[in-house]
């Protein structure tokens, strides 16, 4: 696309100590053999625009003039071994320097051919096409190891206003791959600094496009999503992507539990909830979340978090309000540090800080009784076996732990009886 650019892409050099903070000795060691073969290398990219908001970067992305062929021999001849060789054919080489930090490298590319998932690229030396092919203004700007920022469509300018453009025409840069709908949402969140600032021509252009989701792979989507509902103004971005027509296309149902997902944003926004929390509440049963799971494909651990959030959010009537959260974790079927984290995970989607506070000082009592007791107390070995111990660990718990392994054998005739006659 033939866009409006600067005629001179710096903008302003960079001196902060977030800047200077990221010349570490394999960063110089990186850039000594770029200069070596007489190859540009710039930071591309997220880091750019991190500097820019006085952040320091959580990791350094490159991007150079070397084809991966040129970089392969180099770091070949410097006896640099390079790692993950995947992404060659994206134009991404992997040195690791000093066999002590990785860095990804990328040559400047234009994508030649795409359908809406992948592109086929071809290398290019001008700085410009490849900033040209980018997906938001504010990710495409380079740094040159002087500070010097280089930005040719304007990203700079949308960054100081907290705005989220795409490069060039909308449609165009979400037709070549519709994860960028996705992607859109998390930078706002990123950067934004208020939920609502969204510019109406741009949701109307995701909008039109929603339905190209569908041939975008779930585990791309989640990757997206997931960091979205870790940013700011979670649950408003979540209302706003609904808005635009996402829902059926990722997975979640048509017509998704909003109010149940302002229930909790009133009671349990400021509470740092967890991704899964957002998402439980737009799904009204356990068979919403299987659905939402064959999708997005979480891991174990976050969807055994969604089912249990479902099944365990309704209030727990109890004469001491932590007994049933208790209950949860000692009669837990899962690891016993996961079904703590699910529980006060349920207390946080309820609002609960009171109770939340409480259970963070409980400390997990260990159950006295085993089946080596039960035999040394003459149970005879068989399917009883997790009757008793089960009814056991109820009469415990009931006592809020304080019986030991004398007090509660005393009840094991009485189970054995209610036992017998039930068979």
């Amino acid at each position: 696309m033939a866009l409006k650019s600067r005629e001179n892409p710096v903008v302003t050099k960079l001196n902060s100590s977030e800047f200077n903070s990221i010349f570490t000795e394999e960063v110089l060691d990186l850039k000594k053999l770029f200069d070596k073969y007489q190859y540009e290398i710039r930071v591309a990219g997220g880091a750019v625009r991190d500097l820019l908001m006085g952040q320091k970067p959580t990791d350094l992305d490159f991007a150079t003039t070397a084809t991966p062929q040129q970089m392969k021999e180099m770091f070949t001849i410097e006896n640099v071994r390079m790692i993950n060789m995947n992404g060659e054919k994206h134009g991404t080489i992997t040195p690791r320097i000093n066999d002590k930090e990785n860095f990804e490298v990328t040559t400047l590319r234009i994508d030649m051919v795409t359908d809406g998932r992948h592109a086929e690229v071809e290398f290019t030396t001008d700085w410009k096409l490849d900033a040209n092919r980018r997906d938001l203004t504010i990710n495409s700007m380079f740094l040159g190891f002087d500070g010097s920022v280089y930005d040719y469509f304007f990203g700079y300018e949308d960054l100081q206003k907290r705005r989220v453009a795409f490069v060039g025409d909308p449609d165009v840069r979400i037709k070549e791959d519709y994860l960028r709908i996705m992607r859109y949402f998390r930078f706002y969140g990123k950067i934004a600094e208020s939920p609502d600032k969204h510019e109406e021509k741009t949701l109307q252009v995701l909008s039109n496009n929603v339905e190209g989701l569908q041939c975008i792979s779930g585990e791309r989507i989640w990757v997206e999503l997931k960091k979205t509902l870790q940013g700011k103004f979670a649950g408003d971005l979540l209302k706003t992507m609904i808005g635009v027509g996402v829902a059926k296309y990722i997975g979640l149902p048509e017509n998704p539990n909003l109010e149940e997902l302002d229930k909790v944003l009133k009671r349990a926004e400021h509470m740092k909830l967890h991704p899964m929390s957002y998402v439980a509440a737009l799904l009204r049963n356990v068979d919403e979340v299987t659905v939402l799971h064959s999708r997005l494909k979480f891991s174990s651990y976050d969807r055994d978090l969604t089912y249990f959030l479902v099944v365990h959010r309704e209030d727990k009537v109890s004469t001491r309000p932590l007994l049933p959260y208790e209950k949860l974790v000692l009669n837990s079927k899962i690891k016993q540090k996961d079904s703590y984290e699910y529980v006060r995970e349920v207390l946080k989607y309820r609002g609960e800080e009171s109770l939340l506070e409480q259970f963070n000082k409980w400390e997990i009592p260990r159950f006295p009784i085993n089946g080596k007791i039960l035999k040394v107390n003459n149970v005879a070995p068989g399917k009883n076996y997790s009757t008793i111990l089960s009814r056991l660990k109820d009469i415990w718990i009931e006592n809020e732990y304080k019986q030991s392994v004398e007090d509660l054998v005393k009840f094991i005739p009485d189970i054995i009886k209610e036992y017998d006659k039930k068979k």
